[in-house]
């Protein structure tokens, strides 16, 4: 991702504006398809935003850790979401940098919303994170398709040769749908001979 990008990215955040919302289908599809564990459950959520989806999972009983790599969002989220417990937020840019900030012994759930199209090596980020899973654990992605993204936007979306590519080589992965976004649960670990398909970065969020 460039310069230019992650300067817009840090301008929009510092401006209040926001990206799409978490809607009701994707609070329903994450509570019925990733429940929390018995006991308790650990939640990583990347490229949080300003943690709509983050305080949601913390609701459904997660201990969350929120990683974006905009500083203006990570501030947002903090001033704006101060009285939510089981949340901490992290200023880490998960392809670039150390990640030892991350529990060591792994999640329970990943999530991924309108992040995955953003990401510059989609490969080494999807072994990264599913190698942090803990058994019986899920990673989610929850994308634009190009079925259901207009044409000037079609660089921020999947299409079915690309989600294809992103659910092979897990154990079990379900392909659903909210609201014109998929929402893919993978389960894992992942084979490591799968690749995942490249592409350039698009210049702007959804």
């Amino acid at each position: 991702m460039g310069y230019v990008v992650r300067e817009e990215w840090h301008k929009h955040y510092a401006d209040g504006k926001n990206f799409r919302q978490l809607g009701e289908a994707e609070r329903a599809l994450l509570a019925e398809h990733t429940p929390v564990p018995d006991g308790g459950g650990r939640a990583l959520d990347v490229g949080c935003g300003t943690g709509g989806l983050a305080v949601h999972l913390s609701c459904l009983g997660y201990l969350v850790d929120a990683v974006d790599f905009a500083d203006s969002a990570i501030e947002r989220a903090r001033t704006e979401h101060a009285d939510v417990e089981g949340v901490r937020w992290l200023r880490l840019d998960i392809e670039r940098e150390d990640l030892v900030e991350l529990h060591q012994d792994g999640y329970d759930l990943i999530t991924l919303r309108l992040a995955y199209p953003f990401l510059r090596d989609r490969s080494r980020a999807l072994h990264s994170l599913g190698g942090r899973l803990r058994p019986g654990g899920a990673l989610v992605v929850i994308t634009p398709t190009a079925e259901h993204t207009p044409k000037e936007r079609r660089d921020i979306a999947l299409d079915e040769g690309e989600v294809s590519l992103l659910t092979a080589g897990w154990r079990q992965a379900e392909l659903l749908e909210a609201d014109g976004l998929a929402v893919l649960v993978l389960r894992g670990p992942r084979n490591v001979g799968t690749t995942a398909v490249e592409k350039r970065p698009p210049t702007a969020r959804p």
